[in-house]
């Protein structure tokens, strides 16, 4: 017999079609267990079984990005303190597999860990750069598997064909093969052909992706996207890393662990050491990778940097993997309390005002036209360069 004032835990076994909850009390006993549908109804008529044992304390929810997805924000949505199950390896289910047996199980796990992940919320406006940016990974995936292809081909065709193609650059190669200048009647050719089409539309594709990451990742995340050397892609998979509640990371080091940047303990004995992460997101690694790459060949405090870690005899890897760091805890500034972003709006007027090509003021400043332009849209950010820029051109006036 239970008590509605006693206090449960539940835990959600989480399927496509069913999910199984199970309710614990606050000494492990099992209290109930039962099946329900993965619709609106079904998410009311679980939550309401609930009640049925008394108050919730926390739900452990076994797929909250998958199957779990729609349940986990229904119960957010309804005050329910919700908290992510890892689903347990082979050695821990000595007991057999079944929907109540991982229900109960989810439920344990809730209830004796307080520290388990919070779940990401998903439907927001970051899920929507994931989708996108997943997209684009897989035009990416495939267009490199095409050109590979079409170049592997080459390597077996005729001679008169390898001869007439190899020389080129890809990009020449895909053009010339796209549109072959001979009537395309071996098959060979027509296959080729129809590789390098595919490789065009898939340039499309990855275009069009880049332009709506640009603008998502600007809407989202302003100060994030205009920072240095960080493009929206690597916005993008940084902004998927935190979630649309990245409150749920609780400090720069954690957000570090996550990226798979946080050094590990391995000492023993008389050694005293760490060890590189091998875990974390390895795609929010590899988009660090990237912006200290960049970083390094064009911003002059990294640049800076590398040269005194050099001095001190670190190894570039070394001084890549401190790089990182910094930049992770850079960005996750930059997302949970993001600075306010400068305008740069009355730049170009000013300058087009005072008849000033871009060319001049790159002259003047030692810098590419390119660089003027993108900050001059928006497209980049360089606060003390805009200051400089502004004043020179109050002073043209």
């Amino acid at each position: 017999m239970t008590s509605s004032n006693q206090n449960v835990y539940a835990g959600i076994d989480t399927h496509a079609d069913t999910h199984h909850v199970a309710v614990i009390d606050e000494l492990g006993r099992k209290l109930g267990d039962k099946q329900f549908p993965t619709t609106r109804s079904g998410y009311h008529q679980l939550l309401a079984f609930l009640h049925t044992f008394g108050l919730i304390l926390r739900i452990g929810v076994e797929g909250t990005a998958s199957y779990g997805a729609g349940l986990t924000a229904y119960l957010r949505s309804q005050q329910i303190l919700v908290r992510e199950i890892i689903r347990p390896n082979r050695q821990a289910r000595r007991n057999g597999k079944s929907d109540p047996i991982d229900a109960y199980a989810a439920a344990r796990a809730v209830a004796v860990d307080e520290e388990l992940p919070i779940p990401k919320l998903l439907g927001g406006q970051v899920d929507l750069i994931r989708v996108t940016l997943k997209t684009r990974a897989t035009a990416v995936k495939a267009r490199t598997a095409a050109i590979t292809q079409i170049k592997n081909f080459l390597i077996t065709a005729p001679a008169e064909l390898r001869e007439a193609y190899t020389a080129l650059s890809t990009e020449r190669l895909i053009a010339a093969l796209a549109q072959p200048s001979s009537t395309p009647d071996d098959q060979m050719v027509r296959s080729l052909c129809r590789l390098a089409n595919r490789v065009e539309f898939l340039d499309d594709e990855v275009s069009a992706a880049d332009d709506d990451l640009a603008a998502l990742t600007s809407e989202v995340a302003p100060a994030l996207t205009y920072a240095k050397e960080i493009g929206p892609v690597s916005a993008a998979q940084l902004l998927v890393t935190a979630g649309e509640n990245p409150d749920r990371i609780t400090s720069k080091a954690a957000f570090a662990a996550l990226c798979g940047v946080s050094p590990i303990p391995a000492s023993s004995g008389k050694i005293t050491r760490h060890r590189l992460n091998r875990g974390g997101d390895r795609q929010a690694n590899a988009a660090l990778y990237r912006i200290v790459t960049v970083r390094k060949r064009y911003d002059q405090r990294t640049q800076a940097y590398v040269a005194k870690r050099t001095a001190e005899g670190k190894t570039a890897r070394e001084i890549t993997r401190c790089l990182k760091r910094y930049v992770a805890n850079e960005v996750y500034t930059l997302i949970t309390s993001p600075t306010e972003v400068p305008s740069v709006d009355d730049l170009r007027p000013l300058r087009q005002h005072h008849k000033i090509s871009l060319q001049a003021v790159a002259d003047h400043f030692g810098v590419w036209p390119i660089k003027v332009s993108t900050i001059e849209r928006a497209k980049s950010r360089d606060d003390q360069f805009v200051e400089k820029y502004r004043k020179y051109l109050l002073e043209a006036g």
